[in-house]
C-alpha cells in the first residue's frame, strides 16, 4: 500500500509538471519566427560577440545592465552559434527557470495549486517579450531559484540536516542574479535574507560566500572596464541620464497608451473578440493590481507569522512578496505591458496560494484541491478582465502560428541569419537595404545604424550589426538611447564623421511619448551626415507618403548632394515635425 500511495503521488506530481510544461511548449513554435526587438533582441544578439572579441561593455560599447548575461550568452553562442534560434533557445530557459521556480515555490499548497500558478506565471511572462534572452528575465529566473534553495536550506536545518551547500547554492544563484542585473539587489536581497534571518545561525556565511563566487563576472568586468567606466554605465547613464527619455506617467492615463511601441501594435491590434475594456484601461488597470499584490503578499505573509504559523508556507509566500516588492520600481517607472508583466509574473502566480488559504478561512473543512481551484480560476478571470491584450492575446497568436492557422511574419534574411518583422513593407524596405550593403560593403569597414533624425535616438534597429559581423560597429552607441547618444558631448558626431557606412531608418520617426525623448538634441551628427555622407540608396514604404523608411550612406566627404540632413529627407525639419505634431 505504502508503494502504490508513492507511486500514485510520482505520477500525480508528473502529470502536474506535465500540464505546466504542455501549456508553456503550445505557442513555442509561433515564437520561435515572431517579430523581434530590432534593438533589444539585436543588441542581445551582437553584444555577447563583441565580448569574445576582446571589447568591453562600458568602455567600447554602451551597456546599461550588468555583465553577467553577456558572459553566460558568450559561451552559450560559443557551442550553439550566433543564430536567432540559439538566443531564443536561451530565452526559453530562461523563462522556463522563471516559470518552474514557481510550480516549486507553490508546491507546499499542493500539485493543483502549483500548476495553476505554473500555468499562470506561463501566460504571463511567455507574452512579455517572447524568447528573447533580456537579462531581466535570467535576474528573476535566478532570483527565484535562489529563494526555492534557501527555503529548502532552512527546512534542512529545522529537520537537523546539514545545509551548508544548500546556501551556498542559494547564495551563488542570488549573485549570479545582481551579476546579470544589480538593480535587482533589493528584491533578490529582501528575499534572501528574510529566510536566512528565520534560520539564525548557520545561513550567512555560506549564503554570503555564495553570493561573492556568484558575482564573478562583476568582479571581472570591475577590473576590465574598472570603476569608473563602470558606474558610469550601470548607474548614471541608466538612472540618470536614460531615465527622462523613457519613463512613462504613473499611473498609465486613462485617455491614451503612453508608450509608443504598444500604441504602434494597437494600430493593427491581433484578433480578440472577447469582450474586454480599452487597451489604456487594460494598463492602468493592471498597474493597480501590480501595486497591490505586491503590497498584499507580504502583507498577508506577515499577518500569518504574527499569528504564530512558522511554516515553510508563510516564509514562501513573505520573501517571494518581498521580491515582488523589492522589484516593484521596473513597472512604476515605465509602466507598458513588458515593464508590468516583469514585475507581475514574481506576484500574480502568488494569488493562487494567497486566495486559497482565504478561502480555507472564510469556508472551515473545504479541501486545499477545492480551495486551488477556485483560487487558479479567480486569477485566470482576473487577467481576462484586466490585462488580456497583453497576455492572453499574445498567447494565442503565437499558439496560432504554431498550428499553422496564421503564417510566420516576414524575415529579414543574410547569409542563413533571420530577423523577423511584422510588417511586410517594412520589410522588404530594410532586406534591400541589406542586400545593398552586402553588395557595396567591404570587411573592416565601419557601420553605424540609427534613426534618421540623429538629434532624437529614440530607437535603432541594432539587429543589423549582428548581420554583418565583418563590418565593424562604428560607434559606442550601438543601442541608441534618448538623453545619451544624443546628448551634447556624447562623441556621436565624430563616429559619424569616421565611419565609412550609416544606414537610417524612419520606422519610429513619429515616436512621442510623454517624456523628453520627443525632445531634439545635438544637430552636430545630422550636420555631419549633411556635410560628409551621399545617399546611395533608398527604400521607401508605399503606404509612407513616398518617405523613404531606410536610407542608406557612404561617407564620400562631400555631402549628400541634396543639402539637408537625413532627418529633413522628407521635407521637414525636426522642429517643424515637432511643431506638427
Amino acid at each position: 500500500m505504502t508503494g502504490g500511495r508513492a507511486f500514485g503521488r510520482s505520477t500525480k506530481g508528473i502529470i502536474a509538471i506535465g500540464i505546466v510544461a504542455v501549456v508553456a511548449f503550445i505557442p513555442v513554435p509561433g515564437l520561435y519566427t515572431a517579430t523581434g526587438g530590432t534593438m533589444e533582441e539585436g543588441f542581445m544578439l551582437w553584444f555577447p560577440e563583441l565580448l569574445k572579441q576582446g571589447e568591453v561593455p562600458n568602455v567600447d560599447f554602451l551597456h546599461l545592465y550588468g555583465p553577467g548575461s553577456l558572459h553566460i550568452l558568450a559561451g552559450w553562442y560559443e557551442i550553439f552559434g550566433n543564430t536567432l534560434a540559439a538566443e531564443r533557445t536561451f530565452g526559453l530557459l530562461q523563462n522556463l527557470g522563471i516559470i518552474f521556480a514557481i510550480y516549486t515555490l507553490v508546491r507546499p499548497w499542493g500539485r493543483t495549486a502549483a500548476a495553476g500558478a505554473g500555468a499562470t506565471a506561463v501566460v504571463i511572462i511567455m507574452t512579455a517579450i517572447g524568447l528573447q534572452a533580456m537579462a531581466w528575465h535570467g535576474t528573476l529566473a535566478l532570483g527565484l531559484w535562489a529563494l526555492v534553495f534557501a527555503v529548502r536550506g532552512r527546512h534542512l536545518i529545522e529537520r537537523g540536516d546539514s545545509a551548508g551547500w544548500t546556501w551556498a547554492i542559494s547564495g551563488f544563484l542570488g549573485g549570479m542574479a545582481l551579476s546579470f542585473r544589480p538593480d535587482a539587489i533589493i528584491g533578490v536581497a529582501a528575499a534572501l535574507a528574510v529566510v536566512a534571518w528565520s534560520v539564525r545561525a548557520g545561513a550567512w556565511k555560506p549564503l554570503v560566500g555564495g553570493a561573492v563566487v556568484g558575482l564573478v563576472p562583476m568582479w571581472v568586468h570591475l577590473v576590465m572596464a574598472g570603476p569608473s567606466a563602470s558606474f558610469r554605465g550601470m548607474v548614471l547613464d541608466p538612472v540618470f541620464e536614460l531615465r527622462p527619455g523613457r519613463e512613462l506617467p504613473s499611473p498609465p492615463s486613462l485617455d491614451q497608451i503612453d508608450g509608443f511601441l504598444l500604441r504602434v501594435v494597437e494600430f493593427f491590434p491581433p484578433w480578440w473578440e472577447v469582450p474586454h475594456i480599452k487597451a489604456e484601461l487594460q494598463l492602468f488597470s493592471w498597474f493597480s493590481g501590480m501595486i497591490i499584490a505586491a503590497i498584499a503578499i507580504p502583507a498577508w505573509a506577515w499577518w500569518r507569522r504574527r499569528k504564530g504559523d512558522r511554516s515553510s508556507q508563510s516564509l514562501v509566500l513573505l520573501g517571494a512578496g518581498l521580491f515582488a516588492l523589492g522589484v516593484l520600481g521596473q513597472g512604476v517607472q515605465r509602466p507598458d505591458s513588458t515593464h508590468l508583466a516583469w514585475v507581475t509574473i514574481a506576484s500574480w502566480p502568488l494569488l493562487v496560494p494567497v486566495v486559497a488559504d482565504v478561502v480555507r478561512r472564510l469556508r472551515k473543512g473545504v479541501r486545499m484541491r477545492t480551495a486551488s481551484m477556485s483560487a487558479v480560476a479567480a486569477v485566470a478571470v482576473l487577467m481576462l478582465v484586466v490585462c488580456p491584450f497583453y497576455t492572453y492575446r499574445q498567447y494565442v497568436l503565437a499558439a496560432r502560428v504554431t498550428t499553422g492557422d496564421l503564417p510566420d511574419p516576414f524575415p529579414v534574411n543574410r547569409n542563413g541569419k533571420n530577423f523577423y518583422f511584422g510588417d511586410v513593407r517594412a520589410r522588404d524596405s530594410m532586406q534591400a537595404a541589406v542586400n545593398d550593403l552586402d553588395r557595396w560593403s567591404r570587411p573592416g569597414e565601419s557601420l553605424i545604424v540609427g534613426p534618421a533624425d540623429l538629434s532624437r535616438t529614440y530607437y535603432s534597429e541594432a539587429f543589423v550589426y549582428w548581420m554583418f559581423p565583418e563590418l565593424d560597429a562604428g560607434t559606442y552607441f550601438i543601442e541608441m538611447d534618448p538623453g545619451v547618444a544624443d546628448a551634447a558631448g556624447s562623441g556621436l558626431a565624430r563616429e559619424v564623421a569616421r565611419a565609412d557606412w550609416v544606414l537610417l531608418t524612419t520606422y519610429w520617426l513619429d515616436w512621442a511619448e510623454p517624456n523628453t525623448s520627443s525632445e531634439s538634441r545635438s544637430q552636430k551628427p545630422n550636420r555631419v551626415m549633411a556635410n560628409r555622407f551621399c545617399l546611395v540608396g533608398k527604400y521607401v514604404e508605399d503606404y509612407n507618403r513616398g518617405r523613404p523608411a531606410v536610407m542608406l550612406f557612404r561617407n564620400c566627404g562631400k555631402g549628400n548632394g541634396m543639402g539637408i540632413s537625413p532627418a529633413e529627407v522628407d521635407g521637414t525639419t525636426p522642429v517643424e515635425r515637432g511643431a506638427r505634431r
